[in-house]
């Protein structure tokens, strides 16, 4: 539903999708696939596909002063609040030449669509990035499903928030399921992991 909401009612989902990264998970397994990926080489460009509100960015910008996030979003509202620089574009039509940015980037961006898209994002993203495309998204499980409804009366999630969140979790990936599109897509260098208690998977191909 997101994607379709005006303005005034996509913003609180837009904030919980912050509050879920900062305080269930996302952060915690982008600051894992950053210190294994980059082993202390920086400043660095990267390229956060899907960004929405660049809270990514942000918090790169924390850790690592002096490196440059490009946040990319196709939906104006989603990425009006995420720091410059930011694009609005589509990501099956990135905008960048082979080899564009250190990293690239995209986290709960690829169960939104069918295991074709996804092989074919995934050729596409490897394409502009010089040194790792790294991935993180949800892992296919019982807890996560249930997580949202359940914590709605202590955590106050907008209604959008555990609608999506539910549909995202039954969309979402097994490891091998997500390794296995990595192996259609034609990328050899991958390593997957299984992050709890957060239910996100993670996935650095190098170059």
């Amino acid at each position: 539903m997101l994607d379709h909401l005006p303005p005034e009612q996509a913003r609180p989902n837009l904030a919980d999708l912050i509050r879920i990264n900062s305080r269930f998970g996302g952060h915690s397994v982008l600051k894992k696939l950053l210190l294994k990926a980059i082993d202390g080489h920086f400043p660095f460009t990267f390229l956060d596909i899907g960004s929405a509100s660049g809270d990514t960015a942000r918090l790169i910008g924390e850790l690592y002063p002096g490196s440059t996030v490009t946040s990319l979003d196709c939906n104006a509202v989603n990425i009006e609040s995420a720091p410059y620089p930011k694009l609005l574009a589509d990501a099956f039509h990135l905008p960048f030449s082979e080899e564009s940015f250190d990293y690239v980037f995209c986290s709960l961006f690829l169960h939104h669509f069918t295991d074709e898209q996804v092989v074919g994002l995934l050729q596409s993203f490897y394409r502009v990035a010089r040194k790792a495309l790294l991935i993180s998204d949800l892992e296919r499980h019982l807890v996560p499903y249930l997580f949202l409804p359940a914590t709605r009366p202590f955590f106050r999630w907008h209604f959008v928030s555990v609608h999506d969140g539910m549909i995202s979790v039954r969309a979402a990936f097994r490891r091998e399921e997500l390794v296995n599109l990595f192996k259609r897509a034609g990328i050899a260098n991958v390593s997957a992991k299984v992050h709890r208690p957060a239910f996100r998977l993670s996935v650095i191909a190098l170059k």
